[in-house]
């Protein structure tokens, strides 16, 4: 965060959300984006106050702005061309710098009351089987060799057949190695949770590790890139890009849509949220109810096409 200190140094405002930097990233353990997109907010706000209120804004100012001052950064933000959505995380992000800068000073928070724009609400919208699974075969024949095609393979099967995020992938290590019939996945802020492993997705991963020309042992990335190095997640959706360009299917089908796909046909089968919450890692089951309305909207979807009065 060597950034933030720099920008910091004279300036009390933005010396606190240097510190909130280092408060993100190392006691709430946020990932580095996280961190970067909460910080910029902080920054953006200090810079607006500054200009909105004609004056240097210090440490104390940060505890006695009004719900006006509030309104107007995000009249200046949407005006400059941010949608509901990302306004209303710029404000999470607002709140939480606010209430850190309130603690750090010795204060408890009061903020000043202002609502945030209501988000839109989106659906996930899941593959179908048929599709996840011709999609990560596709991926698998578009690769430049056959090592890489088969850890292309392996990668999407297991988005899809175990419900993880692109990053958790990514942060597997080989020490996962050999496989059994479930894997310890650490997923967002460091909580860790036990997912089972198909046949089908642990037979993807055995056979890249079997063609993989580096060794895999210890703490090394259990996917690794041409070189060996780590592999970008980038260049997993860049994979999933090509392979649904060629197969024809639709944008909305990426690496993540895997992941929404898993917990809708999960849901589909039978089985209960407090299941699917565990599995999917998330911490609250408000986050995990979304997929009974994709559940509810597929049905639909499915009645308005078949039913001869729909």
């Amino acid at each position: 965060m060597a950034d933030e200190r720099l920008e910091g140094e004279g300036h009390p405002a933005r010396a606190i959300a240097a510190r909130w930097a280092d408060y993100l990233a190392n006691d709430r353990r946020r990932s580095p984006h996280t961190v970067r997109a909460y910080v910029a907010t902080a920054h953006r706000l200090i810079e607006f106050l500054g200009r909105y209120r004609g004056e240097e804004i210090g440490r104390f100012s940060l505890l006695n702005l009004h719900a006006t001052d509030l309104r107007a950064f995000l009249a200046d933000r949407r005006g400059a061309g941010l949608g509901a959505s990302s306004a209303a995380r710029e404000m999470s992000a607002v709140r939480a710098f606010l209430t850190y800068a309130a603690e750090v000073q010795g204060n408890a928070p009061q903020l000043p009351r202002t609502r945030a724009p209501k988000r839109p609400r989106t659906l996930p919208r899941p593959a179908s089987p048929d599709d996840a699974i011709a999609l990560a075969k596709e991926a698998e024949l578009a690769a430049p060799n056959d090592w890489i095609g088969a850890r292309d393979l392996a990668i999407l099967l297991l988005l899809y057949g175990a419900g993880l995020r692109v990053a958790e992938a990514m942060g597997l290590t080989a020490r996962v190695l050999p496989l059994g019939q479930a894997m310890r996945v650490t997923g967002k802020r460091g909580k860790t949770r036990i997912v089972p492993i198909v046949p089908a997705v642990r037979q993807a991963i055995d056979a890249y590790v079997a063609l993989c020309p580096y060794l895999l042992a210890g703490g090394v990335p259990l996917f690794v890139g041409a070189k060996g190095g780590p592999l970008n997640a980038d260049l997993v959706r860049r994979s999933v890009r090509t392979a649904r360009t060629r197969l024809g299917l639709p944008d909305s089908l990426t690496p993540h849509a895997l992941r929404h796909s898993f917990a809708t046909h999960l849901l589909a089968r039978g089985a209960d949220l407090r299941s699917l919450q565990e599995l999917l890692g998330h911490a609250s089951l408000s986050s995990t109810q979304i997929y009974t309305e994709v559940d509810a909207a597929r049905l639909l979807d499915v009645y308005r096409h078949a039913h001869p009065r729909a």
